[in-house]
């Protein structure tokens, strides 16, 4: 951790040194806010699981102009326009006693999660480079898990279904902690440029269709798809539904898991970061998809235990291998997004990452709130489980479109000139960090 922080610059240091703080109130709010809609608002669980969708709905509509945006006027400005939305956002819903109300407040949250992915990435990416940069990803999802854990706890042990003052007070500590990222974008980090001087004012090139026509890009964006279909997507919705209406367990127990989800991922970062450098990322995938698709067997087989000491001890253990295969998951995705990028289409590839992500967002809820809310409690798991397994293919696929640096794997020129030799043909990088045969 040491050598890391050393090699951080100033930039990077600020950025990194409130995650932990700024995600505490994302934290409270994440694992209840579809009970908050079905049990404490009273609306109908898949009006509820519509509204959690809602969110990375908008955040989808958002996400390609707001890359545009970022390569064209630098991802400070949009990151400050996003954390109003979300401070907006936030205050609205802990007064939202109808879907409407509801409606607009997730809305205006999705504005911000539709740009702040593809901003936060590009600062990042701006800001440290090289092997750092991969270090960086992981380190970062850490402290994020490590604010959302922690509010996890709090907010397991805080709310009350039976006294909706608790969530208004939730929501309103997530809106307040947005303010801390706000402060550094207009204070230390102002000066902070995603786009070089001499391009500033220069139109951004590279349209979407043409960034997406690279088999790279477009099997990345697949697989970035469904991971988060029945990996993040289910956290807010699938998975804390699952545990209350199937295996029964309590809200502690729900924010107990997230608390254990944290710890693995907190303890485990920076071994299996050590575990990984220099491997391709896409078996790293692999190896994750098999891990995730063992934690949905674990969640499905506490529905045949309901109410009980083993379910709870179930639902927890689910989160925890869950947690082991995120930590093959963040370092490697975003990082080939922006080794495929360059600073003149690092906002729009990044954008394109946070679109699947937003897709998969609002696939994964939907799905969850119909199945769950019609009694498909088995065919739920099943599909999980053979998502799971869709990303692990998807990641053989992805590994015959990249080149070896591109995948994490350095490459000594000695090597390079042997398969030279070898192959019918030389893999050439264009000017945008693609690739083409001669």
């Amino acid at each position: 951790m040491r050598s890391f922080w050393n090699a951080l610059p100033t930039e990077g240091r600020w950025l990194l040194s409130t995650v932990a703080i700024q995600t505490l109130g994302r934290g409270m709010t994440l694992p209840f806010t579809i009970i908050y809609f079905h049990e404490v608002r009273g609306f109908d669980l898949g009006i509820s699981g519509a509204l959690m969708s809602l969110i990375a709905i908008t955040g989808l509509i958002v996400t390609g102009p707001g890359g545009t945006l970022i390569d064209r006027f630098g991802a400070r400005r949009v990151l400050v326009v996003g954390l109003l939305s979300m401070i907006a956002g936030c205050i609205l819903l802990a007064y939202a006693t109808h879907p409407v109300v509801a409606a607009v407040a997730v809305m205006l949250i999705g504005v911000n999660f539709g740009v702040s992915w593809p901003g936060f990435n590009a600062l990042i990416a701006t800001v440290v480079e090289g092997e750092v940069r991969q270090q960086y990803f992981g380190v970062n999802f850490a402290l994020v898990n490590l604010g959302i854990g922690v509010g996890g706890v709090i907010g397991g042990f805080f709310v009350d279904v039976t006294d909706p003052a608790t969530f208004t007070t939730i929501f309103l500590i997530d809106a307040a902690s947005s303010l801390i990222p706000l402060a550094l974008l207009l204070g230390p980090l102002r000066h902070v440029r995603t786009q070089h001087e001499a391009e500033a004012d220069a139109p951004p090139t590279g349209g979407y269709r043409e960034i997406l026509r690279r088999p790279a890009v477009l099997w990345l964006t697949l697989l970035t798809f469904f991971s988060v279909f029945i990996g993040y997507g289910q956290m807010e919705a699938g998975f804390p539904a699952f545990a209350r209406q199937v295996s029964e367990v309590s809200t502690q127990v729900v924010g107990l898991s997230f608390a254990v989800n944290t710890a693995v991922i907190v303890l485990l970062q920076f071994a299996v970061l050590r575990l990984i450098s220099g491997r391709r990322r896409t078996r790293v995938m692999q190896v994750m998809a098999l891990i995730w698709a063992l934690s949905w067997v674990l969640l499905g087989a506490t529905g045949f235990l309901p109410d009980s000491l083993a379910a709870a001890i179930g639902v927890i253990a689910f989160m925890g291998v869950f947690a082991f295969g995120e930590t093959m998951l963040q370092p490697t995705v975003p990082a080939i997004y922006n080794d495929l990028a360059s600073d003149r289409t690092r906002g729009r590839y990044n954008a394109i990452n946070s679109a699947a992500f937003q897709g998969g967002a609002i696939t994964g809820p939907l799905v969850a709130g119909v199945m769950l809310g019609g009694g498909l409690d088995g065919w739920f798991i099943g599909v999980m489980i053979a998502g799971s397994l869709t990303v692990g293919g998807l990641a053989l696929v992805l590994e015959r479109t990249v080149t070896p640096e591109v995948n994490g794997v350095t490459v000594t020129g000695i090597d390079a000139g042997r398969r030279a030799v070898a192959a019918p043909g030389i893999h050439r990088t264009d000017d945008d960090g693609g690739t083409r045969t001669q």
